[in-house]
């Protein structure tokens, strides 16, 4: 398990519960605006990777202070022993919360039916037509995108679909053409983009102010059942 660190302690991350956060290595996807740049284009052992011994330690020393643990990335669903650690996890007595780009519905459907997750954020990073551009690729399978949102929307779990929008790269109708592909989601949060200092690739984009970022939820609402805005 590539495991590139820890944050021992999160109140945003997991709404509801008090939580950590585990960052895996490596991405399948390389969106210009992604703020986790040196986790995402890397998948080798790294020589400061976490173990999954220490991180158990970790997590036994916590129980009874710690409802839950985030597993993001990078992109978890394309670590192998990803169901695993899970597994441990669950059985230490922690809820998960696993945030996926949504681009391997067969795991993640394998994680719903294995009862390893207890709610799931999926990434929706563009409208259909314009996906291989957010995502950084010439060429991006969307029908493997679209099989992950409707396996989580059947699934009967708590999850959410989000999206980055960020100036330069989404308009109003993107917004709008998502919530469609999304009518009738639980939750829909759009994110205020922020520059982390580790961008894939920076130049152009910029942040859609909250008078702007209220407009797009919005032009939302009308599609999914709650439609938020995260991080102004």
């Amino acid at each position: 398990m590539k495991i590139a660190g820890l944050q021992k302690l999160t109140l945003l991350d997991y709404p509801g519960k008090v939580a950590c956060t585990v960052f895996t290595y490596g991405c399948n996807f390389r969106c210009p605006y992604c703020h986790n740049a040196s986790i995402a284009v890397s998948d080798k052992a790294l020589p400061d990777m976490l173990p999954v011994g220490e991180l158990e330690a970790f997590l036994r020393k916590r129980q009874g202070m710690l409802d839950g643990v985030v597993v993001t990335g990078g992109e978890p669903t394309l670590q192998p022993d990803l169901q695993e650690m899970l597994q441990m996890i669950k059985a230490l007595g922690y809820a998960v919360k696993l945030d996926t780009n949504g681009s391997r519905p067969d795991t993640v459907l394998d994680i719903i039916r294995n009862g390893l997750a207890d709610r799931i954020a999926m990434d929706i990073k563009a409208a259909p037509d314009m996906y291989a551009e957010a995502v950084g690729l010439t060429h991006v399978d969307i029908t493997a995108v679209d099989e992950s949102r409707r396996i989580i929307m059947e699934s009967g779990i708590d999850y959410e679909f989000r999206t980055t929008v960020v100036k330069g790269m989404h308009r109003e109708a993107d917004v709008i053409a998502i919530a469609k592909w999304i009518k009738g989601a639980k939750e829909y949060y759009l994110q205020q983009f922020k520059d982390s200092g580790d961008l894939i690739a920076p130049a152009g984009l910029s942040a859609f102010d909250e008078r702007e970022m209220e407009r797009f939820a919005e032009a939302a609402a009308p599609y999914v059942a709650a439609v938020s805005v995260r991080g102004v």
